[in-house]
């Protein structure tokens, strides 16, 4: 897997696509706790319609080479290595796909470097002051001491403990336990947990609260995508951030909950068509 080393840190990353493409380039953001492999359905299904993805593993935990302790290990710190990322593979323009603690860093992409996006699509995600929401602002309280969180790990290693409400069981309707299994194994590395634990307790309701109101003021195409049967990022949320971007679209997904991307990636992929204006007779991306 290709590696990105970049002024503000390393970054592992996985590409689909073709080398050339007639669409912008399409870049994920993915939360906390999380890998970059989230996206691997709906990347596999624009990849086959023509469009060249990346799929960043960020250093937010599921990472494995440290983002290290001179960073500036904070979402704004992570917006600033996303802006890197598109700097550094020439992809000013692209779509920036978010979900989960990740659509909050692509507002605070949009935010501070809008030239560099040129659409916006957000699945089930932080915003306003709701970062995190509950029941994770708890979860993800605890794991701001990394004493805590070295006691929390070892009962996650546990398939049944790691999908219940208090691991990734709130996420999806159905998880692989391999992949939650991958998304927290770098934790075994101290550099990884003082990354994590670095990064949750940078986070401030507040700054996000006063970023989310500026999506209104992109020019670019925004599109919302939401899980309609998530219960920490709820439709209420999703509504109400839709109603603050006016331009904004927004698609609700019955059944699917935080992780749309794995629930429907079909209906992520086809939010992608759709803002970056695709011919229509080019048919449903599946």
């Amino acid at each position: 897997m290709p590696t990105s080393a970049l002024p503000s840190g390393t970054v592992e990353y996985r590409v689909y696509g073709p080398d050339r493409s007639a669409y912008p380039p399409v870049v994920f953001v993915h939360g906390v706790l999380v890998p970059g492999s989230l996206w691997d359905g709906v990347a596999t299904r624009l990849a086959a319609a023509g469009y060249r993805c990346y799929a960043p593993t960020w250093p937010l935990g599921s990472h494995r080479t440290p983002w290290g302790v001179d960073a500036d290990r904070s979402p704004r710190g992570a917006a600033r290595l996303i802006a890197e990322f598109l700097e550094a593979h020439g992809l000013e323009g692209a779509t920036l796909v978010g979900n989960d603690t990740g659509g909050a860093l692509c507002q605070f992409v949009v935010d501070a470097r809008p030239e560099l996006v040129g659409r916006l699509v957000l699945t089930n995600c932080d915003a306003f002051e709701k970062f995190p929401p509950q029941p994770f602002k708890a979860v993800l309280g605890l794991m701001r001491s990394k004493v805590l969180t070295r006691l929390l790990l070892p009962p996650m290693r546990i398939r049944a403990l790691r999908h219940s409400p208090l691991g990734y069981g709130l996420l999806a309707t159905e998880l692989d336990p391999a992949f939650t299994a991958s998304a927290i194994a770098p934790l075994g590395d101290e550099a990884i947990l003082d990354d994590l634990v670095a990064f949750l307790s940078e986070i401030r309701p507040v700054d996000l609260a006063a970023v989310t109101p500026r999506l209104a003021s992109f020019a670019g195409p925004v599109a919302l995508v939401w899980g309609m049967a998530d219960r920490a990022f709820t439709p209420a949320l999703g509504r109400r951030l839709a109603a603050a971007v006016p331009h904004a679209t927004f698609t609700e997904v019955p059944g699917a909950r935080t992780f749309v991307a794995l629930d429907r990636p079909d209906a992520v992929a086809e939010a992608v068509v759709a803002v970056t204006g695709a011919p229509t007779h080019s048919g449903p991306v599946t």
